[in-house]
């Protein structure tokens, strides 16, 4: 094959030299007829591209985000049609919810058939218009010679303004058909147009506030050094939760936590927002006339959802605060290091009340590298984390966003360890999640991605029985567990395993299983942990609130 001139061959290996020539050399996916021909194309194109097959179609799914979260590249999974391609809707799902570039080739059935009713192997009804309600750009390949183009246009959507997945799905008989193939790179993607008056009454609606808070999301993970510009510049509180964080590293003097950052709202006499929804904060926390709210978000839908901006920015975030920060005054301003400092002193008491948890994480981050990569499921101790885990750099903390998707943890992890192989990955799980995946310790093994799972067994889906117990006069139901010894269970697989009761035990654990470079578990039986809630369900503070507000764990 070429991938200069036009050449007979499958579709199959249109897309895989397309996905090539974008930059993907690999490919989470399991194996089944309907895509053959795929991976057919796959294994001839030799070392230049691997396939990395879990044991289940939701972990290719999971894969590929992790993949794509570490890197912030465009990443790719295939499933077949049918009960494999929903099997991967919930990574899918979640990978909508966080923005990932996730690419995903779903296989169908012979293309005469595709939405006849005529029973064939896998049929789902409209498989298509399924995928279109989870990706931002959905469409179906149809001959050899549309490949090329078509993934061009789907990594262009899955990559250019909101980034988000995005589908192809094929016919088990296109798949194999041959043609003659056109090359087609990259689509080139034009930067949006900056409006600099827009960016001049944003400026100007900051440099005058005494108080201003930044609010940061996902969307500014590529624009750390414009948002430090801007931050320092307006001596502005960097507030971020679940997905922002690192973008400013919490060891910087202006980087506040969530809780700490409702403190700085009740006061705050303007915020500016990146990428983020902002939620939690207008939906919860309360706005007022009193507090201009600037805006920026790649999404043009996004800065208006909940009640219009003072000043929506709509474009790329490092180019927009770039702009900003060269309109803010040069002059220094109030330093505000002495109310921070008291703040953290507050929030470090009330943070502290959560012990264990505290004392695992601390393990856990004194036997990480600072380079290491830290994946938290959702749990007892992925609520703390959220609060409290320090940040050094950006896509250094997965954490699975509004989804918030029980069982995320573990093939996620192997994904970022497949992306960045030279670097260290823990992921920190329940017992409740981690066994949502547990068979990809196979995974681990057959592929040699060295991720230390950490297993934290209370023996419940811990949150449910804190629900019950609290709201419910502590009618328990459905949520105890019965699980195996998970050091035998770990080793039975080829891993080697930790029982770790301890911080310490903990820390020395971990040592050993990122010094022996080799996939292992660790398990940390625990009891119940006090609950992080009153620090993230936090009340109103100001003005009226726009939009529902969660239910209450």
């Amino acid at each position: 094959m070429s991938a200069t001139v036009p050449a007979m061959m499958t579709t199959g290996e249109a897309v895989v030299e397309s996905l090539r020539t974008h930059g993907i050399d690999t490919l989470y996916a399991l194996p089944g007829v309907h895509n053959d021909a795929l991976f057919d194309a796959a294994q001839r194109a030799g070392e230049a591209f691997r396939v990395l097959h879990p044991r289940h179609e939701q972990t290719s799914a999971y894969m590929a985000l992790g993949a794509a979260l570490v890197t912030g590249r465009a990443q790719a999974f295939a499933a077949v049609p049918g009960p494999g391609m929903l099997n991967t809707a919930g990574a899918l799902l979640t990978a909508y919810g966080m923005g990932a570039p996730v690419l995903a080739l779903a296989g169908q059935i012979p293309s005469f058939a595709i939405d006849r009713g005529f029973g064939h192997l896998h049929e789902l009804p409209d498989q298509l218009g399924l995928l279109r309600h989870m990706t931002k750009y959905a469409a179906r390949i149809r001959a050899p010679h549309e490949a090329p183009g078509l993934v061009a246009e789907a990594i262009a959507a899955a990559t250019s303004g909101r980034t988000r997945p995005v589908a192809l799905e094929c016919g088990i008989d296109t798949w194999a058909e041959r043609g003659v193939v056109a090359p087609h790179g990259p689509t080139p993607i034009a930067p949006p147009p900056i409006d600099a008056d827009a960016v001049r009454r944003a400026a100007a609606i900051l440099a005058r506030a005494q108080r201003p808070l930044i609010v940061v999301g996902g969307g500014v993970l590529d624009a750390g050094a414009a948002l430090r510009a801007v931050a320092e510049k307006l001596e502005a509180p960097v507030s971020s939760f679940r997905r922002g964080r690192g973008a400013l590293p919490t060891s910087h003097r202006l980087a506040v936590s969530f809780t700490e950052g409702h403190r700085l709202w009740q006061d705050a006499d303007a915020v500016l927002a990146v990428g983020t929804r902002l939620y939690w904060q207008q939906a919860n926390w309360g706005v007022d006339a009193g507090l201009p709210i600037v805006r920026i978000d790649a999404d043009p839908e996004e800065p208006g959802r909940f009640r219009p901006p003072a000043v929506g920015l709509v474009g790329d975030a490092a180019a927009l605060l770039a702009a900003l920060a060269d309109e803010l005054p040069a002059a220094p301003r109030p330093s505000r290091s002495a109310e921070l400092a008291a703040l953290r002193t507050w929030f470090a008491e009330r943070i502290g009340r959560l012990g264990p948890q505290m004392g695992f994480l601390g393990a856990i981050r004194a036997a990480l590298p600072e380079d290491g990569i830290f994946v938290e499921d959702v749990t007892q101790l992925g609520f703390a984390a959220r609060l409290a885990w320090p940040v050094d750099g950006p896509r250094l903390y997965l954490s699975p966003g509004y989804q918030d998707t029980l069982g995320w943890g573990y093939g996620t992890a192997l994904g970022a360890q497949a992306a960045l192989p030279g670097r260290a990955v823990v992921a920190v799980c329940g017992d409740g999640g981690f066994m949502y995946q547990a068979a990809e310790l196979a995974t681990a093994v057959r592929h040699n991605l060295p991720v230390v799972a950490v297993v934290f067994e209370d023996g419940a889906f811990g949150n449910v029985r804190r629900i019950q117990q609290q709201q419910y006069g502590n009618r328990l139901i459905a949520s105890d567990l019965a699980n195996p010894d998970f050091v035998r269970f770990a080793e039975s697989f080829g891993l080697r395993a930790w029982r770790a009761k301890t911080p310490a035990a903990l820390e020395a654990a971990l040592r050993d299983a990122l010094a022996a470079r080799a996939p292992a578990l660790i398990h940390v039986p625990v009891g119940e942990m006090p609950s992080p809630w009153d620090m993230i369900l936090l009340p109103r503070v100001r003005g009226s609130t726009d939009g529902a507000r969660p239910a209450l764990p």
